[in-house]
């Protein structure tokens, strides 16, 4: 890899670090429908790739998150102790599916997403009066985890919105949330893709460089845009991921 392309990559892995601090995803979901598109890589290695960039990523968001909204460590450490062990089979189960397949059913599970949220734009906000519980956090852990495992993207993409439409909490204190899980998932869904040759650390490390620096920007937009705006946002972002792989 000569010197252009990794000061490329930098650039492109500081524009996956702003969206990833903005949505708090860690950039992850996007990145992989790109690098596929532009590097032709195939979805195992896209996602394998990607996480390489998340995990730091990941790491500075929930510093930063936490600077403007205390976490809840507590139900923190009970979302991601459950998703961690669904996270490894979900990567193990990834590994050893058909790179098409896997590519056609991230499309299916990003529209899904699209429509969630569209719908939950619909409904009125409201307050929380009864935070989720214990045993809810751990249902929650175990399935955001094993579909973060299985299309590499940590989780919090699933925890985020439902922690929003169904226990009521404000999106920027969910997305503080959804990332302390997505730290422990997304650390040993990467080592489950590199133990199997999934993972292209040339691109991948210039990308983590690019992000590291650039996501906590991302943070703080998040915290300065309105509720609403913010979910119409994510929408978008998450439509704009779906006709990218679909491209492909």
């Amino acid at each position: 890899m000569d010197v252009t392309a990794i000061v490329l990559d930098i650039l492109l892995g500081s524009v996956l670090g702003v969206v990833g601090g903005l949505f708090g995803i860690g950039g992850g979901l996007i990145a992989i429908p790109v690098l596929g598109l532009l590097f032709g890589l195939d979805q195992q290695l896209a996602q394998g790739t990607a996480l390489v960039m998340v995990v730091p990523n990941v790491l500075v968001s929930i510093i930063k998150y936490n600077q403007r909204n205390r976490i809840d460590w507590r139900r923190a450490g009970i979302l991601s102790g459950a998703g961690i062990l669904s996270a490894i089979a979900g990567a193990m189960l990834a590994v050893g599916l058909d790179a098409d397949l896997m590519r056609k059913g991230f499309v299916v599970f990003l529209l899904f997403l699209v429509a969630y949220n569209l719908w939950q734009l619909r409904m009125k906000s409201h307050t929380v009066t009864n935070p989720p519980g214990v045993a809810w956090l751990a249902v929650l852990g175990v399935f955001a985890g094993l579909v973060g495992g299985l299309f590499g993207v940590g989780g919090a993409v699933i925890a985020t919105p439902m922690l929003t439409s169904v226990f009521g909490l404000s999106q920027v204190v969910a997305q503080g949330l959804s990332l302390t899980m997505a730290l422990p998932a997304t650390s040993i869904t990467l080592a489950t893709y590199a133990i199997h040759h999934e993972v292209d650390w040339l691109i991948g490390m210039p990308l983590a460089i690019g992000g590291f620096f650039s996501v906590g920007w991302g943070v703080r937009m998040a915290h300065a845009l309105p509720e609403r705006l913010l979910r119409g946002l994510f929408c978008g972002f998450l439509l704009v991921c779906a006709i990218l792989l679909a491209l492909k």
